[in-house]
């Protein structure tokens, strides 16, 4: 099975999403084989649980993602991770920026078809945080089809 990376910039608002929906959607047919997990680009939030608007957007939808911590991406991830997912195309430039030379993963934007950011919540209100949610939902359902995962 897929390790898969799903990266904003805190790691406290979209991947979290991201990561929680896409392991609501995969849990029935992964199970445990499949990696799921999710890194910011910056550090500035790391050890912090999610934003509390993306824990209650999750929640609205039957998905807990309030034990998930924030972390910054590291060099380790780019070899461990089989696709990496950026929220944006700024995270998809740092991405690329901070892949070392024996990088192996694919490093892509996460709404890739068409191509488009997944717009940060973080500044605005709940109903941007219900907006980043279908969108992520729409989303981790193509990269589940892409990898072959049913949902």
């Amino acid at each position: 099975m897929p390790a898969v990376l799903f990266v904003c910039l805190g790691n406290i608002c979209r991947s979290p999403l991201a990561e929680g929906v896409f392991r609501h959607l995969t849990r029935h047919h992964a199970g445990e084989m499949l990696v799921i997990d999710s890194a910011g680009t910056g550090a500035w939030h790391q050890g912090e649980g999610p934003d509390p608007r993306s824990v209650a957007v999750a929640a609205r939808h039957g998905i807990d993602i309030s034990s998930q911590r924030a972390r910054q991406v590291v060099a380790a991830d780019f070899t461990r991770f089989d696709v990496i997912l950026a929220m944006d195309g700024s995270n998809l430039s740092d991405l690329r920026r901070m892949a070392p030379a024996r990088a192996t993963a694919k490093v892509r934007l996460f709404l890739d078809a068409p191509p488009r950011d997944v717009p940060d919540p973080y500044y605005g209100g709940a109903d941007g945080f219900e907006a980043v949610f279908a969108m992520v939902e729409q989303g981790a359902r193509r990269v589940a089809e892409e990898l072959g995962i049913p949902v």
